[in-house]
């Protein structure tokens, strides 16, 4: 699952982060609630199956922010976390349109738990399993990528890089959007990490014979397309 995970205290967030990306799913990280919003509404057009969202964050806090998401139309499944375990806390993170609550300091196997039950309860239509650009079609349920019928063998991260960018189809993406979206902030923008590793998807998808789909943007960073 694509999950957005709102939250400032960079301890918790890494902590999080970590975590669902070692149980195979693709976090995005932001630190306060104008962002949050920001991106669960779209405007980065990258769609999110779950949002993780933290009650007490610089800017906007998580009430704040969940109430105006359904207000808005947006029906992405959320999970507050929050310190305060309150009885009145807990109903008006749900009052404001939360699906669940998790109270901190809690056990990862839990917050996982939750995110497959909340996981469970969406609409088959909101979740798009199927990525396609031109032959080449990425299962996202199975993790199965395949071209002309040949199947690429991908590493997690190579999978992860392989749906931002097929979910970016026909886009240039940067370099830096990149790192935080697959590497959630681990590297600096000085790495070449991505570099790398857009290397290795490049000779798996662009063999001999094939048309090119990964595409070098000169002075902006890459994209996946059926032509340059």
């Amino acid at each position: 699952m694509r999950v957005l995970l709102a939250e400032d205290d960079p301890r918790i967030a890494g902590f999080i982060s970590k975590g669902l990306t070692e149980e195979g799913h693709l976090v995005q990280t932001v630190v306060d609630g104008e962002q949050a919003l920001d991106y669960a509404l779209g405007s980065n057009e990258t769609p999110f199956d779950i949002i993780v969202l933290d009650i007490l964050m610089p800017k906007r806090d998580g009430i704040s922010v969940c109430r105006e998401l359904r207000t808005r139309g947006c029906h992405t499944p959320v999970l507050m976390l929050t310190a305060m375990d309150g009885l009145n806390d807990r109903v008006r993170g749900l009052d404001s349109g939360a699906d669940d609550y998790l109270v901190k300091p809690f056990a990862f196997p839990e917050l996982v738990a939750r995110l497959r039950a909340l996981g469970r309860r969406m609409p088959i239509t909101t979740l798009s399993h199927l990525l396609q650009v031109g032959d080449l079609v990425l299962d996202t349920t199975s993790h199965v990528a395949q071209r002309g019928g040949r199947r690429i063998e991908l590493s997690p991260r190579e999978y992860h890089l392989l749906e931002y960018l097929m979910r970016h189809a026909g886009r240039p993406v940067s370099r830096t959007n990149i790192l935080q979206a697959i590497w959630s902030f681990d590297y600096d923008g000085a790495s070449n990490v991505v570099d790398v590793y857009v290397g290795y998807l490049r000779r798996k998808i662009d063999q001999q014979g094939e048309i090119p789909l990964m595409h070098t943007v000169r002075g902006v960073g890459y994209k996946i397309a059926e032509s340059s």
